[in-house]
């Protein structure tokens, strides 16, 4: 299903994303492959035993770009014509290999481009790992801004 024209984007809603996903070891020694980031706090088990986490970490930026992946169907796929900016990041929480995530996102601002012919949306996400517990913990958090399709007439 295609995410969701400028027209569609109500300012103040919050959209629950369905879609989880349980993150790997491999997921995180891939994409700190990929990215040139050899941060022992990430890869190295027994140096990050000795740290204040006693574990190794998922790298936060894993974090936040799967917490965009699981907003895109229900918000930009197929709609979007660029991401503008991704503002004011925090990882409040540690994530670790084993940790589920999923994302929520609130609309926070909607305006029309200068020529009418498209929209920028500003939207919060907020990603969180499922606890035992059912409270459910804030691992990271940003705003992401779009440029969307307007519906053609």
């Amino acid at each position: 299903m295609p995410g969701r024209y400028y027209e569609e984007f109500e300012v103040g809603e919050t959209i629950e994303h369905d879609k989880r996903r349980t993150v790997s070891e491999a997921d995180n020694q891939q994409f700190c492959d990929m990215t040139m980031n050899q941060q022992p706090l990430h890869l190295d088990a027994e140096f990050a035993a000795d740290s204040q986490f006693g574990e190794r970490l998922v790298n936060g930026l894993y974090t936040m770009s799967l917490a965009v992946g699981l907003t895109i169907p229900d918000t930009t796929d197929g709609t979007i014509v660029a991401n503008l900016s991704y503002d004011d990041v925090e990882h409040p929480n540690p994530v670790f290999h084993g940790d589920t995530i999923y994302a929520r996102t609130t609309v926070t601002d909607k305006r029309e481009t200068s020529d009418g012919e498209r929209g920028v949306v500003t939207m919060h996400v907020e990603a969180y790992k499922v606890e035992p517990d059912g409270e459910d913990t804030l691992v990271c958090e940003f705003d992401r801004t779009a440029l969307s399709l307007k519906r053609s007439d």
